[in-house]
């Protein structure tokens, strides 16, 4: 009779598994808690001690480390030495391992007692685990309860073929890596501050890109904490990467003003459109002015409910993406006949950030890795004004706008807004001034009338000269860091022009 050792922390399903492993030939050992589980619902089972001739011992801590169960799930049955060794050991062969393990993840989410979280590292486990995945030419692992299915039909079939076993083999060493990334990573937290000598990123599979930064790449989404899978959902076409990574430019800015009618027009990473009104179609309407020829085949994020009003003046040019908290069925029904544009939701009455708390980019040869950037939404709020000039209640708003916009678009970047929507943006240029000067073109050329604007710098301006252009725009207030050696001189021009000047102390380069 084939054996399958069950011992597992998440018992979602294990008794449903147990009963189909019995119809389909397999005598049942177990552990623990997993073991009176099993006795409560009737499913026959042999307590690990059995086969040990051995007490669990010390609180639990030493259980199935024993050669009686790893030699049992070790051995080759494909070499004779193998096999007469077992035979003389009278250790039994152990043919399926279906383990998880201890919940680590949420004992450091529910609390800070080391000497708990210390007993909720698994040992026992990820060496059945690992043992198994070893010996996948003889033995089945199973690591997840979303597999029980998948593994009952196979073994039901008569499809427990060696292709079948290595996948479950390479699912077995994703869960035994990231458990010990998970705890390594936590250590460095606690006592290295989150920058130990290694650093360990993991992520999950969520969906294959249609394909990368270009059509000769492949490419993937991978998520945090089941992140996408609760709160991104694909209504229409397939993602690429450029699309996932403007998505997350547009999102970002979008959803910065929490439940407020947002609208943010994203082109190659960076806003060329944004707005916030009463109402989402003229949020829109207004960020599409900023910049219509960029617009074009861009991303459009949208802070709340895309209805079908909105999706007919969307759908008068080609717009490529739009990510919405929530689409209703009329609007999605809007875009049937337009095959290149994709619809995805990303929340539900609102947008939802995931707000992880670091941040890293990939560089030739490694990726440099930092604390997540973050603007606080009281920045604008708290601001010290060092103007002559205080700013009006809309010049306050606008500053906000233009500042957070700012901080989440390439520098070196200048955002002008105007009641409550982007009328001009200049970014990832290599001087302040260009950026400036870019964006006042810009909107010359689409006859946008930038006076009575604000103005963001994400960070300081070095010289007089970027205020003196800002007032021949006629802006009417700017708020940036401050910090450098010539403030005295911007606070001196901005008081010339009666001007209003702000600075939060506080910088957000985005490079």
């Amino acid at each position: 009779m084939k054996r399958a050792l069950l011992s597992v922390s998440d018992k979602s399903e294990i008794v449903e598994f147990a009963k189909s492993l019995v119809v389909e030939g397999f005598e049942i050992v177990s552990t623990g808690g997993t073991f009176s589980l099993l006795k409560k619902h009737g499913v026959k089972a042999i307590e690990i001690d059995e086969i040990t001739q051995f007490p669990e011992c010390f609180e639990g801590r030493v259980k199935t480390l024993n050669p009686y169960i790893h030699g049992g799930i070790l051995y080759r049955r494909d070499k004779e030495t193998h096999i007469n060794q077992a035979v003389q050991l009278n250790v039994q062969a152990i043919d399926l391992v279906c383990v998880n393990l201890y919940p680590f993840k949420q004992t450091i989410q529910r609390t800070d007692n080391f000497e708990e979280i210390i007993e909720n590292i698994d040992i026992g486990g990820p060496t059945m685990v690992r043992s198994a995945a070893k010996n996948f030419n003889d033995v089945i692992v199973v690591t997840s309860p979303t597999d029980y299915a998948f593994v009952v039909k196979a073994l039901h079939d008569n499809k427990n073929t060696l292709e079948f076993r290595r996948e479950l083999m390479i699912k077995a060493y994703e869960h035994t890596a990231a458990y010990d990334s998970m705890i390594a990573n936590y250590m460095n937290q606690r006592f290295h501050n989150g920058f130990g000598q290694k650093q360990f990123i993991v992520g999950e599979k969520v969906l294959d890109a249609r394909y990368g930064e270009n059509p000769h790449q492949k490419g993937a989404l991978y998520e945090f904490d089941k992140y996408f899978s609760d709160n991104f959902k694909t209504l229409k076409g397939e993602a690429s990467f450029n699309n996932l990574t403007d998505i997350n430019s547009a999102v970002k800015i979008a959803s910065a003003f929490k439940d407020e009618a947002a609208v943010c027009i994203v082109k190659h990473g960076n806003p060329c459109g944004f707005a916030i009104k009463d109402n989402l179609l003229d949020a829109y309407t207004e960020a599409l002015k900023c910049d219509p020829v960029s617009a074009y085949g861009g991303v459009v994020a949208i802070n709340g409910m895309l209805d079908e009003k909105l999706a007919n003046k969307i759908n008068e040019i080609f717009i490529e993406v739009i990510i919405a908290a929530h689409i209703t069925q009329k609007a999605v029904d809007v875009f049937a006949n337009k095959k290149r544009i994709k619809l995805f939701e990303y929340g539900s009455d609102t947008m939802v950030l995931s707000n992880d708390k670091y941040d890293f980019k990939h560089i030739e040869g490694g990726f440099v890795y930092q604390e997540a950037d973050k603007v606080e939404d009281d920045e604008v709020l708290l601001a010290k004004q060092v103007s002559d000039k205080k700013a009006t209640k809309q010049e306050l708003k606008d500053m906000d706008i233009a500042y957070k916009v700012a901080s989440l678009t390439k520098s070196n970047c200048v955002v002008y807004v105007k009641n409550s929507a982007m009328v001009a943006v200049g970014m990832g240029m290599t001087s302040r001034v260009d950026s400036a000067q870019c964006a006042l073109k810009k909107a010359a050329e689409l006859g946008l009338d930038v006076t009575g604007s604000a103005l963001a710098s994400e960070a300081f301006f070095p010289f007089r000269d970027s205020i003196d252009a800002a007032a021949k725009a006629g802006v009417s207030a700017v708020i940036e860091p401050g910090g450098s050696i010539r403030d005295e001189d911007i606070i001196q021009a901005a008081n010339e022009y009666d001007m209003s000047l702000y600075f939060s102390n506080k910088r957000h380069f985005l490079h």
